[in-house]
């Protein structure tokens, strides 16, 4: 079985969607045996997240820095399987990603954004071979994803790179998908048509 890094929201959002799939992401990776590796939060969807997966029957990690813990600016989670309390938010971040096998960002804010796009830049540069998904809920991700198209048009992007990021909006169709993706590495760089 595989274990699962999810970055999402440490708020809930406005959308009732939002919560409703968190808690399935949750439900999917217990019920099919998977790990559960996350930032350690008990609140947002990140505490929604775990809570799901615990109440069935799953396994979760969390990974929180001290900072957090100490200041009660993100209450860290009690009843998980694991919490690692790190001294950093650098060693948060590659805490999860040498744990995870595999990278799924539901609706969330800019730290959200932040961590799928640097694991998704380090599958991009051959730093780690593992696939990263957005879960794109009521089309949460559709700009982002105009950006990067953007990108592609402008010459900062491979084409075949962008397809290697994988956006689905159903949990389960997400999930299936990432545990059977293998990225392909691509050459980053490009020549310049102007030189």
């Amino acid at each position: 079985m595989a274990t699962l890094c999810i970055y999402c929201g440490s708020n809930v959002g406005n959308d009732p969607l939002f919560l409703e799939t968190a808690r399935l992401v949750g439900k999917i990776l217990a019920e099919g045996d998977h790990t559960l590796v996350y930032g350690g939060g008990s609140v947002g969807l990140m505490g929604v997240v775990a809570d799901a997966a615990l109440a069935a029957g799953g396994k979760v990690i969390g990974i929180i820095p001290e900072l957090f813990v100490q200041e009660k600016r993100e209450i860290a989670h009690s009843g998980l399987t694991e919490l690692h309390v790190v001294d950093s938010m650098h060693e948060r971040k590659y805490k999860m990603a040498s744990l995870a096998d595999a990278f799924l960002a539901l609706p969330g804010g800019i730290g959200t954004l932040e961590e799928i796009i640097e694991a998704f830049t380090w599958t991009q540069i051959g730093i780690h071979p593992k696939p990263c998904a957005l879960l794109n809920v009521n089309g949460f991700y559709n700009p982002l994803m105009t950006l990067l198209a953007d990108m592609v048009e402008k010459g900062f992007l491979h084409r075949e790179q962008l397809s290697q990021l994988i956006v689905e909006a159903e949990p389960e169709v997400a999930i299936n998908h990432l545990l059977s993706h293998k990225p392909r590495l691509v050459n980053k760089w490009m020549e310049s048509r102007w030189q």
